[in-house]
């Protein structure tokens, strides 16, 4: 029997569309058409990659660096990568345990790739960023979900964890500061859950995206630094946040040279090496001036003072304070019953639709009543959106 065109792996039905993805291009139909549409969909921040970053790339053109390099990146590269880790958070990884891949989710889907086999359980907290569920779900693992408490600013504990191991456990998956809540795992509690998976046997997956955006007390912190580490710990990371350069697609893993040397045997059938520019612009980045990292966290602290204060000032919004990276995560669950409206999916339709406005539904996180709103914009567009929200629940 001759298959059909419309035949197709069954893997690919075991994801979905990313929501955020998803919303940024609706966003952008909108647009298109003329509608002005105050856009919170999109994890990006508005600020500009420096400078000093751009010329590396122009000089990489100038230089014709235009050729393949090594799959897992040249080792300018990885020398920089694990000398500004050590650097900023005191670890120790040798160049042979870096891979540099297109993006921090490339890195995750790696790994979920070389490290889960059919049937085995990776641990993840609620919220989630979207990727996650799927990424696991295309490796045929099985997301363990661990529910935390609102009121506790979303925060997971070790003794929360160890209730979820099973013989099945292969990997705990934390990204802390969080993305959609905002929650940053204190440095003791990070140590606690590291002796929980260690004592299980099982990987620590360390998602740093938002690592030097924390508002709080806390300094920014690897929990790959703890000693012994370097055994069950994998870092994820990525220059996308840090340094404005989302569309450059430039993201790292460190880890055991044993996972790195998988993840490289499967990038060089999937992308072979990222760009050969944006790995130039990347050393700039990582070994050059630091103080837009501290501007850029600076402006994304007064915009989440005045985003919080306006959401929780909105009747029926509940709204924690966010300890890290660039997002509110408000809890509209009363209002949506005042107006009728059984989901954070339908509000978030409806909102777009009435309000023009766009915004992410908690159920792409694992939640039911809350919307994510990215504060990586304009004061004047933060002030647009939130006043559009708050007459959309007000007058319906």
């Amino acid at each position: 029997m001759t298959p059909t065109i419309s035949e197709l792996a069954e893997r690919v039905s075991l994801i979905s569309v990313s929501s955020t993805v998803k919303v940024s291009a609706e966003a952008g139909r909108m647009k298109r058409e003329g509608i002005d549409v105050v856009d919170f969909g999109a994890g990006e921040p508005d600020f500009p990659t420096p400078d000093n970053i751009k010329n590396a790339a122009v000089k990489a053109l100038a230089d014709n660096f235009t050729k393949y390099t090594p799959v897992d990146g040249i080792i300018d590269l990885k020398k920089a990568i694990v000398e500004r880790h050590a650097s900023d958070f005191g670890t120790s990884y040798a160049p042979n345990e870096c891979v540099t891949t297109v993006g921090g989710k490339h890195i995750i889907f790696n790994l979920m790739q070389v490290l889960v086999n059919p049937g085995d359980e990776v641990i993840v907290p609620v919220p989630y960023w979207v990727t996650y569920k799927d990424v696991v779900n295309f490796a045929y693992g099985k997301c363990v979900f661990v529910n935390t408490d609102e009121a506790n600013g979303f925060n997971v504990t070790a003794e929360m964890i160890d209730r979820h191991i099973t013989p099945k456990t292969k990997a705990v998956l934390i990204n802390s500061p969080s993305n959609p809540s905002g929650a940053v795992l204190s440095r003791a509690e990070f140590e606690r859950i590291f002796d929980v998976t260690s004592r299980h046997g099982v990987w620590l997956i360390t998602d740093e995206c938002y690592c030097h955006f924390l508002y709080g007390d806390e300094k920014p912190f690897s929990i790959a630094a703890v000693k012994g580490a370097k055994e069950t710990v994998i870092v994820a990371g990525s220059l996308s946040k840090t340094y404005a350069m989302t569309g450059w697609r430039i993201g790292f893993g460190l880890g055991p040279k044993t996972v790195i040397d998988a993840v490289i045997k499967l990038q060089s059938h999937m992308t072979s090496n990222p760009t050969s520019i944006a790995q130039k612009a990347a050393v700039e980045a990582l070994r050059g001036p630091q103080e837009s990292v501290g501007q850029m966290l600076a402006e994304y602290r007064r915009r989440r003072g005045f985003v919080v204060d306006r959401l929780r000032r909105i009747p029926g919004v509940l709204c924690q304070e966010p300890m890290g990276a660039f997002y509110a995560y408000p809890n509209v669950g009363a209002a949506m019953r005042k107006m009728g409206i059984g989901s954070a999916m339908e509000f978030s339709e409806k909102l777009l639709q009435k309000a023009h406005v766009a915004v992410v539904p908690g159920e792409a996180f694992g939640t039911n009543e809350h919307i994510r709103i990215s504060y990586a914009t304009s004061r004047k567009e933060l002030e647009r959106g939130l006043q559009r929200i708050d007459d959309f629940i007000q007058i319906g």
